[in-house]
């Protein structure tokens, strides 16, 4: 019986397939689109998602200036950078930061949803964030999503 054993499969570069997706974030809340754009750059929306390999998706993400935050988080929310050095220490309000770099907005919100680390760093490359409604990657034939 030692021959009849099923073996576990693990997906590779060959068996998968990486598509592009265009997500529209007008009016939508930070926080839902966020996770929604996460989930697709680590693959967590297909059959073969695994944990410690690269198998999501491109994500295009269009109109980041005009994403919203729920209640009164506009106001209050704000990042905080540190250089390292004493005092180094910067507190940014959210409206700030959404008029002078609104990619960044979406960018932090993403990531701080990745899992840490080497594979944390590599798809965050396959975010792409552009401030109107028309990108570069035409070429790619990117897929439009709609979230609800």
């Amino acid at each position: 019986m030692r021959g009849t054993e099923q073996k576990s499969w693990v997906p590779s570069s060959k068996t998968f397939q990486r598509e592009w997706v265009v997500v529209d974030v007008k009016d939508q809340i930070l926080g839902r689109v966020a996770t929604r754009i996460a989930q697709i750059l680590m693959g967590k929306h297909k059959p073969t998602y695994t944990k410690f390999l690269d198998t999501g998706d491109h994500v295009i993400v269009l109109n980041c200036d005009k994403v919203r935050l729920s209640g009164k988080k506009s106001t209050k929310k704000t990042y905080n950078t540190f250089s390292g050095y004493p005092s180094g220490n910067k507190f940014i309000p959210f409206m700030d930061w959404m008029t002078k770099f609104p990619e960044r907005v979406i960018e932090h919100a993403v990531r701080d949803m990745l899992p840490r680390g080497t594979l944390g760093r590599q798809l965050v490359n396959k975010l792409h964030v552009y401030k109107g409604d028309k990108h570069p990657h035409a070429a790619q034939k990117p897929k439009n999503l709609e979230l609800t």
